[in-house]
């Protein structure tokens, strides 16, 4: 697990000291590699390459970065390929002077090019700079769990696996994205290739790219769902593939010079992680939990303790105290230079520097099974309510907004309302991570001076590319369902705009590397593959996944009832929120020119009169106050 770094002239332009700004950028991502850094520039050619380096395999000076070999080829990486054992056998020709998975990576590149990535299990994002063509390419796993950031600015390409390193090259000047502040109001997150900063993009999941002294000439994803029929086979049978897809790459993710632990919160998932993880070491393994000082109902310590017992796992437990999280809020923007309203970085902040305490970096997770399994009791919701969504889709245009001006006049938050609005509209009915303002909130509070700049004042936008991919899906494999959309968004964007970010950034910030084996690449198509009547059966969320584990986890664990990686936020943190968002609001509203003061005092109102739905807005706004102050 690494940082990575660099830029590209672009015609003959050439910035001054480039050797400084190279690392000025490595310094500011220094957290994501503090064994061994580097950098390699050819100034003639008007290329320059940086590296931070975290020591998992070959933790020898021979895996220094940039790395080259005898052509004059370089590459910088991020990530782990877990195959890499594998691909080497198949450079029989080359002569290795290092045990490192980067250096296949590098011949495999010089070899094969962009093909080379239909060969790799694993997590990255590289440049590859090609001395030959001069040209340099640039690649993100299918998954999206390494970040690639990138901008073409004042004549120069230039790229980092973090905002920040981006914000020290002088050319760069930070404004805001209109649209992409629109958007993050609705989802908390934003969706590949928006970045809050203009003219700053980042390279989509499975996405690859090239560019030359012309700019960028190539920029296409490499990767496609490989969905299969499921539908004939046997419970059992499903059940058996799920299980040795899942066993498979926990093994493939052991792969490492270092111990490797696990989080463990002693639910099904990284339960199930950890269990796989024994049968593949005799030696110890670390697991970690965090719990909440006296609030039981976010506390699942004594699942993960028996869980630890059950695999002979070195447990250690972190219990996170008011005092704790009041001390991380202010920390939250300099983690994230790309915003993320989710409550859920607390626990995995401390979780995360735990595990550094205790000298594991690298850890497994869970994360990943719910969206592909469809583990989220609340949607079973959306079973019940497409039938009426599609009837309504289906009627004339003058039926639909004839009931849409009916229900106009009641509770704009309720769910009807939103099914009706969506229904009239023809937009989708399942937005996914959408959990912040919806649209007619949104209007109620945001000038409309500023909403006048937003290039589409409706983050529909973002739904609608994902719904427009799925339907195209659908023809080639006409068996899948509205359910089924549900399943494919949260993979292509939920988990990659909101889990890996957040995992990657909080993982970084404490130099661990963090792996999800449920979204191994094989186990993905597997898993989006299972007919969505096995993932949820007889009301069970997870059904096969569940009845794929009843083999090594017992039915205590399988079965009980789901509590999730929550916070006591609103019990917390919700009177400093609120504290900050009113003292900091008038100028802010000045400053900024996007919120009208009245809409937001509207907020604290109802959130100081006990009104417990607003507490995620209240996140949202007071980390959208907090990075401006910090980033703009």
């Amino acid at each position: 697990m690494c940082g990575i770094n660099g830029f590209m002239i672009l015609g003959n332009h050439r910035p001054e000291l480039a050797s400084d700004q190279l690392n000025h950028m490595n310094h500011a991502i220094r957290h994501r590699g503090p064994d061994d850094s580097g950098t390699w520039i050819d100034e003639k050619r008007g290329i320059a390459l940086g590296h931070l380096r975290l020591s998992i395999i070959d933790l020898s000076p021979a895996g220094h970065q940039p790395m080259s070999d005898s052509t004059g080829d370089q590459i910088v990486f991020n990530g782990e390929i877990y195959n890499y054992k594998e691909l080497k056998t198949q450079l029989s020709d080359i002569n290795f002077k290092s045990e490192s998975d980067t250096e296949v990576l590098l011949h495999l590149y010089r070899k094969h090019g962009h093909k080379a990535l239909n060969l790799l299990n694993g997590m990255f994002a590289f440049a590859f700079y090609d001395s030959k063509h001069e040209v340099l390419k640039l690649a993100r796993d299918r998954a999206g769990k390494k970040p690639l950031y990138y901008t073409t600015t004042n004549g120069i390409f230039a790229f980092s696996s973090e905002i920040k390193a981006l914000l020290t090259l002088p050319w760069i000047k930070p404004t805001p994205d209109n649209q992409a502040v629109y958007n993050f109001l609705t989802f908390n997150n934003l969706d590949a290739p928006e970045t809050m900063f203009n003219g700053i993009q980042k390279l989509g999941p499975g996405e690859c790219m090239t560019v030359s002294k012309s700019g960028i000439i190539e920029h296409y994803s490499y990767y496609d769902i490989n969905y299969t029929d499921k539908r004939n086979l046997s419970e059992s049978e499903l059940a058996d593939e799920v299980f040795n897809a899942l066993d498979k790459s926990v093994d493939y993710r052991m792969i490492a010079d270092v111990p490797v632990g696990a989080f463990l919160s002693g639910g099904v998932d990284s339960s199930a992680v950890v269990a796989l993880m024994r049968k593949y070491s005799a030696n110890t393994i670390k697991t970690f939990s965090v719990g909440f000082e006296g609030q039981p109902d976010y506390d699942e310590r004594i699942w993960a303790d028996k869980i630890s017992k059950m695999f002979n796992t070195e447990h250690y437990e972190k219990i996170v105290t008011k005092d704790d999280i009041e001390e991380f809020l202010p920390e939250i923007v300099n983690i994230f230079d790309e915003p993320m309203a989710d409550a859920t970085c607390i626990p995995i902040y401390f979780i995360s520097q735990l595990a550094r305490k205790h000298n594991t970096i690298v850890v497994q997770t869970g994360d990943g099974a719910d969206e592909l399994f469809a583990g989220y009791r609340g949607w079973k919701k959306y079973q019940t309510l497409y039938p009426w969504y599609n009837r309504i889709s289906a009627m004339p245009g003058f039926a639909r907004k004839a009931i849409a001006s009916i229900i106009a006049g009641k509770n704009e938050e309720s769910p009807i309302n939103e099914i009706i609005q969506r229904a009239t509209q023809q937009q989708e009915l399942f937005w996914g991570g959408a959990k912040a303002f919806k649209e007619s909130t949104k209007k109620s509070f945001l000038e409309q001076s500023w909403i006048d700049k937003v290039p589409l004042p409706d983050s529909y936008q973002v739904i609608k590319k994902h719904r427009a991919k799925f339907d195209s899906i659908k023809k080639k494999y006409p068996w899948l369902t509205d359910n089924d959309w549900m399943c494919y968004l949260g993979y292509t964007y939920v988990i990659p705009s909101k889990y890996l970010y957040r995992m990657d950034r909080i993982g970084m910030a404490h130099s661990i590397e963090i792996r999800n084996p449920f979204l191994d690449y094989n186990l993905v198509d597997l898993a989006l593959s299972v007919p969505y009547s096995m993932k949820t059966k007889n009301g069970e969320p997870k059904y096969i996944l569940k009845k794929s584990l009843e083999r090594i986890l017992p039915n205590e664990v399988l079965y009980r009832k789901k509590m999730g990686f929550c916070v006591p936020l609103r019990e917390w943190a919700g009177d400093i929120m609120l504290d900050y968002v009113e003292r900091e609001m008038n100028s802010f509203c000045s400053n900024t020119g996007i919120f009208k003061k009245e809409g937001l005092h509207k907020h604290v109102r109802e959130i100081r009169n006990g009104n417990q739905q607003y507490t995620n807005n209240l996140w949202t706004v007071y980390f959208m106050m907090q990075w401006f102050k910090k980033w703009m």
